[in-house]
């Protein structure tokens, strides 16, 4: 099954996430299918920026998003 979901970058204490296309299989940090977006929560604004036209398309063909990425998608 194909999901949406964070993978973690950054450094010790400074977390910065990529939201990623990939299989449910895969670790967290394993390999991905596409990148579609990031999310930096550290900072007085969280950054988010999903790119909308490909979040439909893996919505389109079967993709399910992550608890976590529908709560930030949300915003």
């Amino acid at each position: 099954m194909t999901k949406i979901r964070m993978t973690r970058m950054g450094r010790k204490k400074k977390p910065f996430y990529r939201i990623v296309v990939t299989d449910s299989r895969k670790r967290r940090d394993g390999g991905w299918i596409e990148s579609i977006g990031y999310y930096n929560p550290i900072g007085e604004t969280k950054d988010i920026n999903i790119d909308a036209e490909r979040l439909n398309y893996w919505l389109s063909v079967g993709a399910q998003m992550t608890p976590t990425v529908q709560r930030i998608a949300g915003k």
